[in-house]
């Protein structure tokens, strides 16, 4: 029976691959050590072709090292997780609706830990300097 060729991976797969790799390195880190670290399964261009996606999407940064880049991620895959999240409310008009719905569909714990971090978010002088939640704006404020 002929050998038959692995799956195909997803985008995201590879990103968070990526980033994982990036996020070992103990400092900025090349495609090339980014390819070996991930065991070298990809070809150097695809990981040069996902580092530069990563940094379209602010996901990454990247600085000269000789005439290549070393890459370092702008933000933990928690971090990631936050900003598709934004993107994606963003991209509704109807961001009291879409934000109803995902908290309606949260289960109880993850609910209790939102309302929690919201709460801490909202504490005076709590050194955040208002950020985004929801107790930042004034009373009566639209």
């Amino acid at each position: 029976m002929a050998d038959h060729p692995r799956p195909r991976r997803g985008q995201g797969e590879l990103e968070a691959l990526v980033l994982s790799a990036l996020g070992e390195a103990d400092g900025p880190a090349t495609a090339g050590w980014v390819q070996e670290r991930l065991g070298g399964g990809l070809a150097y261009t695809t990981v040069i072709t996902i580092l530069t996606r990563l940094l379209d999407k602010g996901a990454v940064t990247r600085e000269r090292a000789g005439r290549s880049f070393a890459w370092t991620p702008a933000a933990d895959q928690a971090g990631l997780a936050a900003r598709k999240m934004r993107k994606v409310l963003d991209a509704e008009s109807d961001r009291e609706a879409v934000l109803a719905s995902f908290v309606t569909g949260l289960d109880p714990d993850d609910e209790r830990l939102l309302r929690d971090l919201l709460g801490h978010a909202d504490a005076p002088g709590d050194g955040s300097g208002g950020g985004s939640g929801a107790g930042s704006r004034g009373e009566g404020e639209d």
